[in-house]
């Protein structure tokens, strides 16, 4: 059976990575029952589970393993679970783990509307959650807590660079096919805001359940509209599936231009460089950026046989920054060590010299990208083609806009 299959449905918890020596140093000493453990939790079995799912465990491993090597005397543990895109169910392991487990960070998460309702239960018990792919600008704005950290991405750094870049080249209507849940209503609303900021206009909008397989009666409204841009306001099978029917309906005629407003790697990959070939898209980190994101995806790639995701790469990023922030204090107390995490800056492969805002978003650069065509392709994987930097200033809304009550208390 495959390592999924013996994922329980949602509830079982495997600790996992246990390591051999017990908690022996003075600092040390300081570890709640002597070990540091941490939850993982994501979409190990439904649409968003190439992009996370079992590669997020395998970064979380990496990053424990990689920490092991400077700090042997640390016992960590760490727990995996599906929350298949289920906030009451996500909610319910959590409690478990937070209750009974003791664990003391809970990372990657990959669905808005799990990560809303996480977020008020780390603000309910005080512990740290580290989120990669979930994107609602509610999570870091008027749902923020001091212990909540958004790694990857949001809504707006998602939708904001392609928007501005496109409009200005004259693709100014866009028509949205979009999921019907947190994350992509809060995507539409994005867009449509800045779309009407730079003079572009919104031709409508339609929604689908997350689970849809038949794309055909969205597409056709999407066509029908005459807008020059679609934009996929969905992810993973979502946007793959969508574009395998854009094909199919002969969409790719060249007289609208698709855009995926969230495109993994994964989801490429699933698609094929005949269905792919030319979206454009933007992305927080690429395996192929430089010789650094190179080594770790030929790392990743050795234990999970693909290469790493953003949000992989994220959570493998924020674990070894909480877990610095572990041995730096010599403690696993949420306030203590996500005081350590906003104080010091991430600098590794995923973002150098990159710092938590008071709104709990790490602020770092983005990259517009085009999926190359089978013919610029040099080696397995190889499919972005890097359009530019969005540098972090331009990427992330502006501080003074947050609705964070961090960072604008209640009057």
């Amino acid at each position: 059976m495959s390592f999924l299959g013996r994922v329980a449905s949602a509830i079982l918890v495997a600790f996992l990575v246990g390591f051999d020596g017990r908690v022996t140093t003075a600092r040390a000493e300081q570890i709640s029952g002597g070990v540091v453990r941490i939850g993982v939790i994501n979409d190990a079995s439904g649409p968003l589970a190439d992009a996370t799912g079992s590669g997020g465990l395998v970064a979380a491993k990496m990053a424990v393993d990689d920490f092991r090597k400077s700090h042997p005397n640390i016992a960590v543990e760490v727990a995996y679970a599906d929350h298949q895109n289920k906030p009451d169910v996500g909610v319910a392991i959590v409690r478990k783990w937070f209750e009974t487990d003791g664990v003391d960070v809970v990372a990657d998460v990959g669905n808005s509307a799990v990560g809303l309702a996480l977020q008020n239960l780390i603000r309910d018990k005080n512990k740290i959650a580290i989120y990669t792919a979930v994107a609602t600008t509610e999570l870091t704005g008027k749902q923020c807590t001091k212990t909540g950290f958004a790694w990857l991405h949001d809504a707006f750094t998602l939708v904001s660079g392609p928007i501005r870049t496109l409009v200005a080249q004259g693709q100014d209507t866009w028509f949205f096919v979009a999921a019907d849940y947190a994350f992509g209503k809060n995507m539409v609303s994005e867009s449509q805001r800045i779309l009407a900021s730079v003079g572009g206009k919104s031709l409508g909008a339609v929604y689908h359940p997350m689970a849809n397989t038949d794309y055909s009666s969205f597409l056709l409204q999407a066509q029908s509209s005459g807008a020059k841009v679609v934009a996929f306001a969905n992810t993973g099978d979502q946007v793959v599936n969508s574009m395998k029917q854009w094909k199919e309906f002969g969409m790719d005629d060249g007289k609208q231009r698709p855009v995926a407003e969230l495109l993994w790697l994964t989801d490429v990959h699933s698609m094929g460089l005949d269905i792919a070939g030319g979206l454009t898209s933007i992305v927080a980190w690429y395996w192929g950026l430089n010789d650094e994101t190179r080594a770790f995806g030929h790392r990743f790639f050795e234990l999970h046989h693909r290469m790493p995701t953003a949000p992989q790469a994220a959570l493998y990023s924020g674990l070894s920054h909480y877990l610095k922030g572990v041995a730096a204090t010599g403690s696993d107390d949420t306030d203590t060590v996500a005081a350590w995490m906003r104080e010091n800056a991430v600098d590794d492969f995923y973002a150098r010299g990159s710092k938590l805002r008071a709104d709990g978003k790490l602020i770092h650069d983005f990259y517009l990208f085009e999926v190359k065509k089978k013919s610029e392709v040099t080696e397995p994987w190889d499919y972005y083609k890097i359009i530019r930097r969005v540098p972090a200033e331009e990427a992330f809304s502006p501080l003074a806009q947050s609705e964070c009550p961090l960072v604008t208390p209640a009057r």
